[in-house]
């Protein structure tokens, strides 16, 4: 008889299924299975439980660090607030105060007195004030004067003069103005600056009284720039015995001796001269200015370009008179007052 094809499964999975798993052991399999369970589980619970621990420590860390967190942030909370109370207390203390007037700043009180110059005040051209004597006294005196400057030999006549610690009068022009700065620079020194003309023109300055006070005048601006005054000495150029004056206003030098006293000016002419207004050598200037013997000599000399053997013959009179005990001084209102005749 024909079997069904579902007898043909049952039968097969009897044979297949069924009889073998009828046919373990059961008990045994799960004797070793639980064996094997628990050792699994006791190696791996070793394991674990240390790592829990550690995780556990860390959280109670960082739950700790939280809070300490949490507390900081509270305190510095209050203590700005305290801070901005604070603040707007005080503001409003500041309101409500009346505002107390300003007390005036004394400027002039606080300002570094400047230095004075007791020669700015003492020999600038005062009207009514004519400076100077006429008494030579006992006193062996050189004044040492140079006509024409400043020029590109000032520098070394100065050079020369605090060699030998001697003063000397610079009667200034503006013939140079590129060294105009020494003239600041010789007074810096400690020697005199008198006037002697803007232009050193004898036809423009002696054409007319108006003509020379307003040459004067300029020459008196050029100094006090850089000294800061206009001083009281002058010279006339060729002196106030000069005759050439007549060939441009008849009369002029007996208007002018007088006219510049009465604005406060003392002119000064010399007693004594090197010669370097004319050509000479060297030995020539050295000879001409040791020549005198008075006790006061106001000795001409000029301060230009062309006056080399001035600069070089200078050393050797300066050590002829000192030898001779006579000092050299720069003109001040105290001086001795050399005044030739006039001639026009």
């Amino acid at each position: 008889m024909k079997k069904s094809r579902w007898e043909d499964v049952r039968e097969w999975f009897r044979v297949v299924v069924w009889k073998p798993l009828r046919e373990k052991d059961w008990r045994q399999a799960g004797r070793q299975s639980r064996k094997k369970v628990e050792k699994l589980t006791s190696r791996g619970w070793r394991r674990d439980k240390w790592m829990l621990v550690m995780g556990s420590v860390i959280c109670v860390v960082l739950v700790l660090f939280g809070v300490v967190l949490l507390l900081q942030d509270g305190e510095d909370k209050k203590a700005v607030k305290a801070a901005e109370e604070e603040r707007q207390r005080q503001s409003q203390e500041e309101a409500l105060k009346p505002e107390e007037p300003e007390e005036p700043v004394d400027e002039e009180a606080n300002a570094v007195p400047e230095a004075v110059d007791p020669r700015a005040e003492a020999f600038s051209v005062q009207p009514g004030n004519v400076p100077g004597t006429f008494e030579a006294g006992e006193e062996k005196v050189v004044y040492l004067t140079f006509d024409d400057g400043p020029s590109r030999n000032t520098e070394r006549v100065l050079e020369i003069l605090d060699r030998y610690q001697v003063k000397a009068t610079f009667f200034i022009t503006a013939q140079w103005p590129e060294y105009k700065s020494m003239i600041k620079e010789a007074y810096d020194r400690g020697h005199t600056i008198g006037l002697h003309t803007y232009s050193h023109d004898y036809s423009v300055l002696y054409s007319s009284v108006d003509a020379y006070f307003q040459d004067l005048w300029a020459v008196g601006e050029l100094v006090k720039e850089q000294i800061g005054y206009v001083p009281c000495f002058i010279r006339f150029p060729g002196g106030a015995s000069n005759t050439i004056s007549a060939n441009y206003s008849q009369g002029i030098m007996t208007q002018l001796v007088s006219l510049v006293q009465e604005q406060g000016f003392q002119y000064y002419d010399w007693n004594a001269s090197s010669g370097d207004g004319g050509v000479c050598t060297t030995e020539e200037l050295i000879q001409n200015s040791t020549s005198y013997t008075q006790n006061k000599i106001m000795l001409l000399c000029h301060d230009s370009g062309a006056k080399d053997n001035t600069v070089e013959a200078l050393p050797a009179i300066i050590e002829h008179f000192q030898s001779l005990g006579y000092t050299f001084k720069a003109i001040d209102r105290e001086s001795y007052v050399v005044h030739h005749g006039v001639n026009n």
